[in-house]
């Protein structure tokens, strides 16, 4: 059962088939055609689409499902945007829009979060996680779900000032945009209360501190003005008894130790993160869930996913709470054949 061998790998209880989770394969639409014989695309009523989705989860056995509820739209119109380049099936998420928050950098150390934004009230937030787990829940009751906080400290700030901003503001005067950082994470952990309130048992914190090339401001920095911080904003969820999930694109490997010392529970990596060493160090007591690189999926010959598959399962087969995973997603321009070839590597290597 997917639920059974989710929450066993989330418990380091290493159940005997290895768990699983994707991320946007239950969206490419031609793939969930041709897994579940619905006729389905971008452009079928929700209705429809949501039938396809939950048959295609179910068809290739999500023990767990990646969610969370708090983003960007808490801020309102007080943030920046910097458009989006298509991704989704006939590239409905193509957005043009840019504008800045702040055009001088100078401008963003005067950012407070708590003027732009306000107080939250706590039983209203602890609410809607709870309504958020819920509507999870009932929509795919196969697998381990969860709430969370998408903008958890980097990423809310990415999102509020840009990148160029951000990294223009970190230029000039890294101290002072740590006492940015300070300021925001005072005012997001109203929303990291709320969660430790809340029903779900599991929560997903994502914060985007890395690029593929690493740390994008000096290691130090993180150290001063991130990990502290997360301390601070993880400790009541610690103290609840959840069970944390830290997300970050990019390549974190640098930081593995200092996450691990901020109390989570499991990783979600792309696949330049190094999982061996996360396996190695820390595979018996945090969940891990990657790595395979979609890339291989995308133009890899039948040999080359069949190595990437087995080196994941190589590295996790030993860890109790080891998920197999592509990931950094299976958009849908991956052709369909290769993922179901990797579908199938996945059955016959699953087995411990």
């Amino acid at each position: 059962m997917s639920y059974k061998d989710g929450i066993a790998a989330i418990n380091l209880e290493m159940p005997d088939r290895i768990p699983r989770t994707e991320y946007s394969a239950e969206s490419h639409w031609a793939l969930v055609k041709a897994v579940t014989g619905i006729d389905v695309t971008s452009h079928s009523e929700v209705a429809i689409q949501n039938q396809a989705r939950r048959a295609f989860m179910k068809a290739w056995s999500y023990d767990f499902r990646w969610s969370t509820l708090i983003g960007g739209n808490e801020f309102g119109d007080h943030r920046s945007h910097m458009g989006h380049a298509v991704y989704a099936t006939d590239g409905v998420d193509y957005d043009t829009q840019q504008s800045m928050l702040y055009e001088d950098p100078e401008d963003a150390f005067s950012f407070d979060p708590w003027v732009l934004y306000g107080q939250k009230d706590r039983n209203e937030l602890v609410q809607r996680f709870d309504a958020h787990y819920k509507a999870n829940c009932d929509d795919f009751p196969d697998a381990v779900n969860m709430t969370g906080i998408y903008v958890s400290c980097m990423s809310g700030l990415i999102d509020i000032f840009g990148w160029e901003t951000l990294l223009s503001a970190a230029g000039l005067d890294a101290h002072g945009f740590g006492e940015v950082t300070n300021r925001y994470a005072s005012w997001i952990e109203q929303y990291f209360q709320a969660l430790a309130l809340c029903s779900a048992p599991v929560v997903m914190i994502h914060d985007d501190i890395v690029w593929t090339g690493g740390a994008f401001i000096h290691p130090d920095w993180y150290r001063q003005f991130i990990f502290p911080n997360y301390k601070r904003l993880f400790a009541p969820i610690i103290e609840s008894g959840k069970k944390i999930m830290f997300t970050s694109d990019g390549t974190y490997t640098e930081f593995i130790d200092d996450i691990v010392g901020c109390g989570v529970n499991g990783f979600v990596m792309e696949p330049t993160t190094d999982m061996k060493y996360l396996a190695d160090k820390y595979g018996k007591t945090h969940v891990i869930i990657g790595n395979a690189d979609t890339r291989i999926l995308l133009s890899g010959s039948k040999t080359d996913i069949y190595e990437e598959v087995k080196r994941c399962m190589d590295i996790g087969r030993s860890c109790p709470g080891f998920f197999m995973a592509v990931g950094n997603h299976i958009p849908s321009n991956t052709p369909i054949e290769n993922a179901l070839y990797y579908n199938d590597i996945y059955n016959k290597l699953s087995r411990r």
